[in-house]
């Protein structure tokens, strides 16, 4: 079992291993989970594998951290991800949460963001911490913002020509 990351009250953070690929087939290949992701369902179990190589375990190894499989302590179920991903594109890290739906509601992102930030900031020793939301995505911009990001820009991500939200938090401890 791969070392805890971060833990809280209800969830514990630790590398993804690949054998997580069905639970990570079961959140990855669900429609609301991917809706406002820009990201496609997986539609297999041997995408999930590939998907647990190919980012999360290369960004471990590239970056030194990625995002991490979420478990849920009082069922000892993992129901996503969440964590920080280095986009080399903009030279920026960027935070990230999904869960199965069946956990939204309950305070889950905002419990865990909060944690995820404290490591950025005290372990990585980041400048600053980016998140990025489709602006209908009502629930990921108020955790943004309940957690302390900033609305600093709208503008396109992933190429797509749609607009995006871009909020910043900045290190207090970067002078």
């Amino acid at each position: 079992m791969a070392k805890t990351i971060i833990e809280t009250d209800r969830m514990m953070l630790r590398p993804f291993e690949i054998s997580d690929f069905k639970e990570v087939y079961e959140f990855s290949s669900n429609k609301d989970v991917q809706k406002y992701t820009g990201d496609k369902t997986i539609e297999t179990l041997q995408q999930a594998k590939d998907l647990i190589k190919r980012v999360w375990l290369n960004d471990y190894n590239t970056y030194g951290y990625g995002r991490w499989a979420v478990i849920y302590k009082p069922n000892n179920k993992l129901i996503g991800f969440a964590g920080l991903k280095y986009l080399p594109e903009f030279n920026e890290t960027d935070i990230g949460f999904r869960f199965l739906p069946s956990y939204w509601g309950k305070g889950l992102a905002s419990e865990v963001s909060e944690e995820i930030i404290k490591y950025g900031f005290k372990k990585l020793n980041l400048k600053q911490i980016i998140g990025i939301a489709m602006p209908e995505n009502t629930a990921s911009n108020k955790v943004l913002q309940k957690t302390g990001f900033q609305l600093y820009k709208v503008d396109e991500y992933d190429g797509d020509g749609k607009p995006y939200n871009w909020y910043v938090i900045v290190n207090p401890n970067n002078n």
